[in-house]
Formats: C-alpha cells, sequence, structure tokens
C-alpha cells in the first residue's frame, strides 16, 4: 500500500472526486444552489478593494467609524462592506442599515448615488447619507441621528 492508505481500504478519491453524492442539507441552507454566499460570489479582487478603501479612509469616515463603535457597539458597524459592485461606508447588517459620508464630489453624482441607493434598498438595506461637513462639525447629531434609526431595526426586535 502507498502512503496513508490502509490494507484493504480503497484509495483516496481523486481531487474533484468524492466518496459520494453530498448528504442533502436539512433546514436553513445558505447561499444559490452551489451552496456559495453572495460573498464568495463576489470578485477576488474584492477584499483588497474593501482594505484599500478602509486604508484610505479619510478624516470624516475615520471620526465618524470611532464615533459609532463607541456609541453604537450592539449595531455592529462595518466598514467598506461589499455590495455587488459597491462598498458601503458602514453598514450594519442587523439593523439593515447602510451609512454614506458623502464628499463634495457627490453633488456632481446625484444620478450613479440614486442608481447605488436603489441597488441597496434593493438588496434590503435602508440607506442615509451625510456630508463631510456634518460629520465634521456635528458628530454627536450624526450619531444620535444614526441611533434613532437602529433602535427600532436591531435583530430580534419587531
Amino acid at each position: 500500500p502507498t502512503r496513508g492508505e490502509g490494507i484493504g481500504e480503497p484509495p483516496s478519491p481523486l481531487v474533484g472526486e468524492g466518496r459520494g453524492p453530498r448528504p442533502q442539507a436539512v433546514g436553513r441552507v445558505r447561499g444559490n444552489a452551489d451552496g456559495l454566499t453572495k460573498r464568495q460570489q463576489l470578485p477576488a479582487t474584492t477584499v483588497t478593494r474593501s482594505r484599500t478603501l478602509r486604508q484610505g479612509a479619510g478624516e470624516p469616515e475615520r471620526r465618524l467609524w470611532r464615533a459609532l463603535r463607541e456609541a453604537l457597539p450592539e449595531a455592529k458597524f462595518r466598514r467598506q462592506a461589499p455590495f455587488g459592485p459597491y462598498h458601503a461606508d458602514f453598514c450594519s447588517h442587523g439593523c439593515r442599515l447602510i451609512v454614506e459620508v458623502d464628499g463634495d464630489d457627490h453633488a456632481a453624482k446625484i444620478k450613479q448615488d440614486a442608481a447605488r441607493t436603489r441597488f441597496l434598498n434593493a438588496e434590503g438595506y435602508t440607506v442615509i447619507r451625510f456630508a463631510n461637513a456634518d460629520v465634521m462639525t456635528n458628530l454627536d447629531g450624526v450619531v444620535a441621528s444614526i441611533g434613532t434609526r437602529i433602535a427600532h431595526k436591531q435583530k430580534g426586535r419587531p
């Protein structure tokens, strides 16, 4: 016998071959028919892009991130969460809420922002937007506004 095989045992299957049919999943199954989740269906470069966006965050995003983690830790916000072709600045999956911090250039991107919001709404998320200036001059008010939105949306609540 070769290494790893006992006497009387069949050889290990080759890569891609199984030892028979996969057992049927019982109950709630994640993913599509092939068992892939939405994240697994994203292009391979998505994780790299998310990491780059997090590292290159501007001062308003960094300030809001610190404030959200301190004031609303139960919401479990994530930064630069991928959604199809987009990345949400801040996303609470449990609350189904996305917070976008818009710079001055968003005034010229009204149609693109509207398409992005429609896509994210179709995914089941509510999108709220704040201007950089609001975050920089009224951070407490921005966090309070977000807190009001998530108060009734937390997972497990009606």
